[in-house]
């Protein structure tokens, strides 16, 4: 079996993904993406703000998360999946871990914020502005407390991961070695995607520990939501 299958699986995940054949569906899942990024950077401010985890956060929120960013990934992954042959024999099966772990986190969290649209188009007018008492009313409607901690958890995997692997000096220089070949086969922001992975762990001393403690604070607020916190998002 390709080393590679199990993008092969996620992509397609992604792209049976009703919002991309529904413009409203598409507008509210990008609203509720932008307030989850919101409220997340809003909670955890003072920790994203420490030098060592900036990086790392804007890597996390803008990469890692999910959101209209992704859609150009999934578009390499396609193109990705078109020179299985050739990508197997250059990047290193490590890194082919760590990509899947991040992607299929990706995925996950726009199935999980797509039911979420789904349900406020069901609920409100597409014109009506987004609140925490909306979310908050609409995420104990769906009642994805299990899935969201699964997620949690995947991510903690992820940091464990990233800080198994991607701390190699020997898969770093590996990986730079394949600029050339991401620069003649149209792959640099796939390239640049994970170079971005490796330049945001570098002031860190673990990524797993950043990650624990943010899933920590998250797995907080989901239990809030779920008792029936007046205000799980802000206190």
């Amino acid at each position: 079996m390709s080393k590679l299958a199990a993008f092969d699986h996620l992509l397609l995940q992604y792209q049976t993904l009703n919002y991309h054949q529904n413009p409203a569906l598409k507008q509210r899942l990008h609203e509720v993406q932008a307030w989850m990024k919101a409220r997340i950077a809003e909670t955890h401010k003072e920790f994203f703000a420490l030098p060592e985890n900036q990086l790392m956060a804007q890597y996390f929120l803008n990469r890692l998360y999910g959101g209209p960013d992704f859609e150009a990934i999934a578009q390499q992954i396609e193109r990705l999946l078109k020179y299985a042959h050739k990508a197997e024999s250059l990047l290193p099966e490590n890194a082919i871990k760590t990509g899947t772990k991040s992607v299929s986190l990706a995925v996950l969290a726009t199935q999980l914020d797509e039911q979420v649209a789904e349900q406020l188009l069901k609920d409100y007018p597409l014109e009506t502005p987004l609140t925490d008492e909306i979310m908050r009313q609409t995420l104990v409607k769906l009642d994805q407390g299990d899935v969201r901690y699964e997620q949690l958890q995947l991510l903690d995997e992820l940091g464990l991961t990233l800080d198994k692997y991607m701390r190699s000096t020997m898969m770093y220089a590996a990986f730079k070695m394949c600029k050339g070949i991401a620069t003649k086969y149209q792959f640099e922001p796939m390239y640049d995607f994970i170079q971005e992975g490796f330049a945001a762990m570098k002031p860190m001393k673990s990524a797993a520990t950043f990650i624990k403690t943010f899933t920590a604070k998250e797995r907080e607020i989901i239990e809030k939501v779920h008792a029936g916190h007046p205000n799980p998002f802000r206190d």
